[in-house]
């Protein structure tokens, strides 16, 4: 594939993919309409709207004015979709702050449990499932018997059962928190261990299984056969001719793991009280703030999209046969 043809290819995906995000938009402003409860009183608090009724119905309408809420539905989406078209993400309902500042502060922290979480869901994942594919017996039966555990097990289940664990009972790791592992490597990465692993367990499994089932396939194939009466490396033969034609399945699920931690990071993020995105989306959730859970929501649309793009990208790598138009 020309350089020139896959910046065209690129380019025109992320054109077509703007419908998604006006589709996204439109349900997220839908739902949150949709929602019970008056959101007023799920923003200022029992306490100030007590306040605030005391003084009668005019003050709460006078509220309600203030964050723009007394207007139609439609009215107040197409508002949102003209700030938008500017870059403008508006102020968040409850601490008034601008909703691009606030991600900006925490989107940092989300990206580095994610990429890392990520970089050991493949490594661990690639490496067990060659390892299983190669090793008939009692390696492959260890390693799929911890995919199927890992496939199994819901991430914030296992993130409870590590923390009273290893933090609890054995007391060798901290139960919360979030100390950058560049700032601080040695607090960072053992504030990194029980997240790391309740986030990627999924994600690490389905990628040996499909590893181990892919390279199965590939080395029953004539030209693996081939290679080894050649004489060539048994480490080439595998690297070099087996695992690249096995890749092509595996990508699908990588590039599908790789959008499945945005969402399994809001769980993981609540549970062992690390201040990303995804326990800010919590908080906003439950505050009804409005600003901030559509900004989260068209981020993590964002995301999905850009990494199923690299994963389409990276077919082509893998397999030349494969042209974009």
């Amino acid at each position: 594939m020309g350089s020139w043809r896959l910046l065209r290819y690129i380019v025109r995906r992320l054109f077509n993919s703007l419908p998604v995000f006006v589709i996204v938009s439109l349900l997220a402003f839908a739902g949150q309409q949709l929602v019970p409860g008056d959101p007023i009183l799920a923003i200022i608090g029992e306490g100030e709207f007590a306040e605030l009724a005391s003084g009668g119905q005019a003050a709460i309408e006078a509220k309600r004015h203030e964050l723009g809420l007394d207007r139609p539905v439609i009215i107040q989406y197409l508002s949102y979709m003209e700030r938008l078209a500017h870059g403008d993400f508006g102020r968040s309902f409850v601490t008034k702050e601008p909703v691009l500042r606030m991600i900006g502060d925490r989107l940092p922290i989300t990206l580095k449990l994610s990429l890392i979480t990520f970089t050991v869901n493949i490594g661990l994942g690639l490496v067990l499932g060659v390892v299983a594919a190669l090793r008939p017996g009692f390696t492959d039966f260890v390693a799929t018997t911890w995919s199927v555990l890992g496939v199994a097990t819901p991430n914030f289940w296992a993130a409870i059962l590590l923390i009273i664990v290893f933090s609890i009972k054995l007391g060798w790791l901290p139960t919360s928190g979030w100390v950058d592992p560049f700032t601080d490597p040695k607090s960072g990465i053992q504030h990194l261990i029980l997240p790391v692993i309740s986030l990627g367990l999924f994600g690490s499994a389905t990628i040996m299984r499909q590893t181990r089932s892919a390279m199965l396939e590939v080395l029953r194939q004539d030209y693996v056969t081939t290679a080894r009466a050649k004489g060539l490396k048994e480490s080439r033969v595998i690297i070099r001719h087996a695992l690249k034609n096995a890749m092509l399945p595996v990508m699908t699920i990588i590039g599908l793991s790789l959008a499945g931690l945005i969402a399994g990071s809001v769980l993981i993020e609540r549970v062992f009280a690390i201040p990303g995105v995804g326990r800010m989306a919590i908080d906003a959730t439950t505050f009804r703030d409005y600003p901030v859970i559509q900004a989260i929501v068209l981020m993590s649309t964002a995301a999905i999209v850009i990494a199923n793009l690299v994963t389409d990208v990276a077919y082509g790598y893998l397999d030349p046969r494969i042209q974009y138009q």
